[in-house]
């Protein structure tokens, strides 16, 4: 199974957010903005589409909905990176 073009945007988008968290990081802490729609794409591609785990990038290590769904949450080894609108 390869992923579909909506689940490649995700993924690159997730790619991006690892690439500018450490820019934005704080005591292992970062907040990450997205567009609505990009955000969005995201949450399709870890909450709706059943992607599986094998297609997100490697850093993460674990995801959640937070905010009354309206943040994401990534962990990776170096920082706790919360993804939110603009």
């Amino acid at each position: 199974m390869d992923p579909n073009l909506h689940q490649k945007q995700g993924i690159n988008h997730l790619n991006k957010v690892l690439q500018y968290a450490p820019m934005v990081a704080s005591k292992g802490q970062a907040t990450v903005h997205l567009t609505v729609e990009d955000w969005h794409v995201v949450a399709d591609t870890l909450f709706r589409m059943d992607t599986p785990k094998a297609f997100l990038p490697d850093a993460i290590n674990d995801y959640r909905l937070r905010e009354d769904r309206r943040a994401i949450e990534l962990d990776t080894d170096a920082f706790r990176i919360t993804v939110e609108m603009f």
